[in-house]
């Protein structure tokens, strides 16, 4: 069985918004304090990070991350890496380097922000992150199974979504070429982003992912990526049975 855990389910400015005294970022609802998205899948003995959001230490620390054996990045905006420099702990509870998988793009951005990060400057691990980046093309293997590089579109940069086995994850996107949604078919699970009702130029709407979703035809379908424009409940009730709204800290499964 394949668990995936919400660590965050908000946008690059994270809900409540700084300023903002709009109904969601006033809520009393828990479900409408979003931080920013990234998550955790589990198998067997193996947990797999999807992005360091700028929360990670409260993340991890709110949701019991305490071992992570890799990390998947999406892309490099900062709302996806910000937290890369608490990926320290990890080496130190480890004793090891962590492995960091990316596309060639984003290894770029990478290496360029965090230099630091990828070269050994201490004797001892926790003093800052100590990382192996991996760059895919394709396919590639952590813990035993097949993670699936999914291309995506975010505006005009070219992201990259995952397969897990019968899990699949996209975020950021604002196009899922027909390709790409081919790699997407026969999950069992489906996280996908939706800023809001109103259209973006880089990213999936609410009502365009339901399009998606609704094609792909997964067992569940699961929103992220949402912006204070609409709360838990509004955009729970604009959704077809199957498909809800992810919020931080809940924990799905997914078939093997």
């Amino acid at each position: 069985m394949l668990e995936l855990t919400f660590l965050g389910t908000g946008t690059s400015n994270g809900i409540p918004v700084i300023g903002c005294d709009c109904e969601v970022c006033t809520s009393s609802d828990p479900r409408n304090i979003r931080n920013r998205t990234s998550a955790v899948v589990r198998w067997d003995d193996t947990a797999i990070l999807i992005d360091t959001s700028p929360e990670l230490r409260l993340q991890s620390r709110a949701n019991g991350l305490n071992r992570i054996d890799a990390v998947v990045y999406t892309h490099a905006h900062a709302d996806h890496t910000g937290g890369l420099d608490d990926l320290r702990r990890f080496n130190e509870i480890n004793q090891a380097h962590l492995p960091v998988y990316a596309s060639p793009i984003t290894a770029e951005m990478l290496r360029d922000r965090y230099s630091y990060a990828f070269v050994d400057h201490f004797p001892f691990y926790g003093g800052k992150p100590d990382l192996t980046l991996h760059e895919f093309v394709g396919p590639f293997d952590i813990g035993g199974k097949v993670v699936t590089p999914v291309p995506l579109m975010h505006g005009q940069l070219p992201i990259s979504g995952f397969r897990f086995g019968s899990l699949g994850y996209v975020t950021d996107a604002k196009t899922i070429p027909p390709e790409s949604l081919e790699l997407l078919r026969g999950v069992d699970v489906l996280v996908l982003n939706a800023l809001r009702e109103r259209a973006h130029p880089t990213h999936l709407s609410i009502s365009e992912a339901v399009e998606i979703a609704t094609d792909l035809a997964p067992r569940q379908t699961w929103l992220v990526h949402l912006s204070h424009e609409t709360s838990h409940a509004q955009a729970t009730a604009l959704l077809p049975e199957g498909i809800g709204v992810a919020y931080d800290g809940l924990t799905v499964t997914a078939r093997e």
